[in-house]
């Protein structure tokens, strides 16, 4: 849904849902569900959605992934296009402890989704554009909780994805 309102905010032509290979970030601090695994599950969450597309740049790049070498590799790829990384709060609130991120901003504008009556605190020597997003208090965490527990997230997952969870037998036996 924030993908969505973000292309139709920006007026956007593309939005690539870049899928983490290795985040850095988050290796060693709790068990990551297999890239390939993730990568599945946004491929089935954005077909058929007119501007949303799966990207597996970082999935296929070894060794920890970096949102600054992404973007090198895109803005190679697409020379003159205009590129936009958009950003959660959370990830903007940490954005000045990510690896060179200053040169996030000589190749992208960076885009901050706010949820309404909040804003994310982002390192004053960012210049950001804010759009603002419907709150959807649903975590991942929760999320795989709930299939682990035999909890339906029925409406709370698009079927699409459920499919995949149940096929990879991910997070439990019962989306």
């Amino acid at each position: 849904m924030v993908a969505i309102d973000v292309r139709d905010q920006l007026a956007l032509d593309t939005v690539l849902m870049v899928v983490a290979g290795e985040p850095w970030q988050k290796v060693g601090a709790r068990p990551l569900t297999a890239a390939v695994d993730r990568l599945a599950m946004t491929a089935a969450a954005v077909e058929g959605i007119d501007g949303l597309e799966v990207c597996d740049l970082e999935v296929r790049r070894p060794g920890p992934t970096y949102t600054v070498d992404t973007m090198a590799q895109l803005r190679a790829a697409h020379p003159g296009d205009e590129l936009f990384l958009v950003l959660g709060a959370d990830a903007a609130a940490g954005l000045g402890t990510w690896e060179r991120a200053e040169g996030l901003a000589a190749m992208s504008h960076i885009v901050v989704v706010d949820r309404p009556g909040t804003t994310a605190e982002v390192p004053e020597r960012f210049a950001v554009q804010r759009v603002e997003a419907p709150r959807l208090d649903l975590s991942s965490t929760e999320m795989r909780d709930r299939i682990r527990d035999g909890r339906s997230v029925r409406f709370l997952v698009p079927d699409p994805v459920r499919s995949v969870i149940a096929a990879l037998e991910l997070y439990g036996d019962r989306p």
